[in-house]
């Protein structure tokens, strides 16, 4: 009788630890969403261990990171491999899919990351609030403001990442906002103004795409600050048609 082999892996714990191992249903339901994304079928097809993927990978050549250890873990279903890999390597990824143009299998290990990433973000993992919480400031200003970044917000003391470089930022802001002959970018708030239907549409998008359940479980302060910010944006919309209609009805009169 011959024994059946099988790619998956089905041990959970690591055998020379003490620590002890995780949840298996904790570890099943986050695979199962990884598993159930619509992109899953197309960016994994198969692995031979070539190594491709890792010897063109930008950030192999500086991070603990490998694609093929990525696409290996979830070619063999190794549970506890992929929820490690979610603490920390996945976000070592600069989705250049460097990868993906040179996989003989057609895999695309930056495109399971991006899946891996936004599973992590779900589950409210660490690791995905460590990583996004230094842009909580930028999400703040677009929802606010309309705009990713604005001249006030290039200050030494907020791109600390930015190394020694960031200190020859020290120009006169303000004065040349003042010197730039459109009146709307006279401002260090924003780079341009945006009007307050556009900023409410851009809001509904984010609510109805999901973006805002994923912003409450990683960032639950910010989420309420933005959800205030919003309904006093509708509020005021509301205000200005009937303002609008009241000016109609006045004009027929």
């Amino acid at each position: 009788m011959h024994s059946s082999a099988t790619r998956v892996q089905e041990h959970i714990g690591d055998p020379v630890s003490d620590a002890p191992p995780l949840d298996r249903d904790d570890l099943e339901e986050v695979f199962q969403d990884i598993q159930a994304d619509i992109r899953f079928d197309h960016e994994l097809n198969g692995c031979l261990n070539c190594g491709i993927c890792t010897a063109t990978c930008p950030a192999a050549h500086y991070y603990d990171f490998s694609p093929r250890e990525i696409v290996q873990l979830l070619w063999t279903e190794n549970l506890e491999g992929i929820y490690d890999a979610m603490q920390e390597k996945i976000w070592s990824c600069a989705q250049c899919y460097t990868c993906a143009a040179r996989c003989p299998f057609g895999n695309s290990p930056g495109g399971l990351v991006m899946i891996m990433r936004e599973v992590a973000i779900k589950h409210g993992m660490q690791s995905a609030k460590d990583v996004l919480r230094p842009f909580s400031r930028v999400m703040l200003k677009l929802i606010s403001t309309g705009n990713q970044l604005s001249p006030d917000m290039i200050k030494p003391d907020h791109f600390a990442d930015w190394g020694p470089n960031i200190a020859k930022v020290d120009a006169p802001l303000k004065l040349l906002r003042q010197a730039i002959p459109m009146p709307t970018l006279n401002t260090l708030e924003t780079a341009w103004e945006v009007n307050l239907k556009t900023s409410i549409e851009l809001y509904t998008i984010w609510e109805m795409t999901g973006v805002l359940d994923q912003l409450e479980t990683i960032d639950e302060n910010l989420f309420d600050v933005i959800s205030d910010i919003m309904d006093e944006k509708r509020e005021d919309y509301e205000d200005w048609l009937e303002d609008q209609e009241d000016e109609d009805d006045d004009e027929d009169d």
